[in-house]
């Protein structure tokens, strides 16, 4: 199931700060920018609600860490999320088997080195060919950001090439551009 808050900036801190676990509390504090201690924030209380909404669960949950970093609840491995956020949103997804998400402002004008540098040279064409470039590039960088935080292996040097791997062509890809066209997200599983 898929959360999203789009009004990260609204939020209480010290509201926020007293609903979420120490280990969280920490981790937020440790930021030195308020904006981005209220995205870590909200991204929390929107697993907070999912995991209350879709399993009853009520308690502020601990994270523990995969083997690259990827967290997972310790107390409810089976429960599945990942969570993400950008200067506009924040996104949370909860599921009974592995998922990824990733989202992201999009910004004009595009950065075709930041293009030429994550996307082959078909995708650049396709790109180049959209009607919004700025849409069909921010839909595939969350596409392939959503794919490796699914597979929890974080930035690979084969970005260009990510998506026409065997695996990636196992996934399922759920993108979609938000209401305003000011952010771009996706959601991947096997």
């Amino acid at each position: 199931m898929l959360y999203i808050n789009t009004h990260p900036a609204d939020l209480d801190i010290d509201e926020a700060l007293a609903r979420v676990s120490a280990q969280r509390r920490r981790h937020a504090m440790q930021l030195v920018k308020e904006h981005d201690r209220k995205l870590s924030l909200a991204a929390y209380l929107l697993l907070l609600e999912a995991l209350e909404k879709e399993y009853g669960i009520t308690q502020a949950p601990e994270f523990s860490f995969g083997p690259h970093g990827k967290p997972f609840l310790k107390d409810y491995p089976h429960i599945h999320f990942n969570l993400s956020h950008c200067s506009a949103a924040v996104l949370c997804v909860v599921s009974d088997r592995p998922v990824g998400c990733d989202i992201e402002t999009v910004e004009s004008p595009l950065d075709m080195d930041l293009c030429r540098y994550c996307c082959s040279p078909a995708e650049v064409d396709a790109i180049l060919q959209a009607p919004s470039p700025q849409l069909a590039f921010y839909g595939l960088w969350t596409r392939k950001e959503a794919f490796l935080k699914l597979s929890g292996e974080g930035l690979s040097d084969n970005l260009p090439g990510l998506l026409e791997t065997d695996e990636a062509g196992r996934a399922v890809f759920d993108t979609c551009i938000g209401p305003d066209a000011s952010y771009v997200y996706t959601v991947c599983s096997f």
